[in-house]
């Protein structure tokens, strides 16, 4: 069994909000959710072979899908000797009132509020938001940490849409000593992948037909299920490689205009 420090899954492709350079590219206009057999099946792969300390579920936003107390409990069937990480911006919580009965019954499960900007008018938007967490905490006695994921946003790519470049620096491990994902492999259509940016590239590239210079990233071929013990731990002990040349070598940190999208994203009927 492989013990590794993280491994994601990414429940929801869209998002409420448009952080701009998000590495999911959920501010581009992506939709769609993960089903929980889909999930169930992906993680039955390598449940037997990899045992992360901490399991995260992410998006996207991932309460905007409409079972996320269920994921909740899927992970924990499948790694239930992992830290459990739910990280959410918070504002479709109020969708999930058993939420909170999922996480109480679980003590190694942490719900994380990212905050994603610290201007007053955002703030006043998150107060609902404290206000319910701390409600859950006060009857549930569930586990809450916030921190403030806009402190430390960088790019992972330059433009938008069919103009998106990535930056080709030609210093890969320049590139992956300042990532920020270095250390969060995805679990992503039964496969294994270097990172989100990479993982979601290709539907990234369904929407918008990318240039040509995305063509050697597209190419990045994720860790199949079937692979050897030597080939898995390969896959983990990989620090820099080509594909992470797609992403700035010395990164600059920039004041994240408040992410708001101009009509909100809900969950499929």
């Amino acid at each position: 069994m492989r013990i590794d420090r993280n491994l994601e899954i990414h429940v929801v492709h869209g998002c409420n909000l448009a952080c701009e350079s998000c590495s999911h590219y959920s501010n581009q206009g992506h939709s769609g959710t993960l089903s929980l057999d889909a999930a169930d099946r992906w993680m039955k792969l390598w449940n037997q072979r990899i045992q992360p300390r901490t399991f995260s579920l992410l998006g996207g936003e991932p309460t905007i899908h409409p079972q996320l107390p269920e994921f909740v409990q899927l992970a924990r069937r499948n790694w239930p000797g992992a830290s459990l990480r739910l990280v959410t911006n918070g504002f479709f919580l109020h969708r999930h009132p058993t939420l909170p009965l999922v996480l109480r019954d679980d003590p190694d499960a942490v719900l994380y509020l990212s905050i994603h900007h610290d201007a007053p008018e955002y703030q006043d938007k998150l107060q609902p938001i404290r206000e319910l967490l701390a409600a859950w905490v006060k009857q549930y006695h569930i586990r809450v940490a916030v921190y403030a994921s806009h402190k430390n946003w960088t790019r992972r790519y330059k433009g938008f849409g069919s103009e998106m470049e990535p930056y080709d620096d030609g210093q890969p491990r320049s590139s992956w000593e300042h990532c920020p994902a270095r250390f969060c492999p995805q679990l992503f259509d039964g496969k294994l992948w270097k990172c989100g940016p990479l993982a979601y590239l290709k539907l990234q590239d369904a929407k918008y037909h990318l240039s040509e210079k995305w063509k050697p990233y597209l190419q990045y071929r994720p860790l199949e299920p079937g692979c050897s013990d030597e080939e898995l731990e390969e896959f983990f002990a990989r620090e820099e490689e080509s594909f992470c040349g797609m992403c700035a070598a010395n990164p600059q940190r920039f004041a994240l205009p408040i992410p708001e999208r101009r009509r909100a994203v809900s969950a499929p009927a």
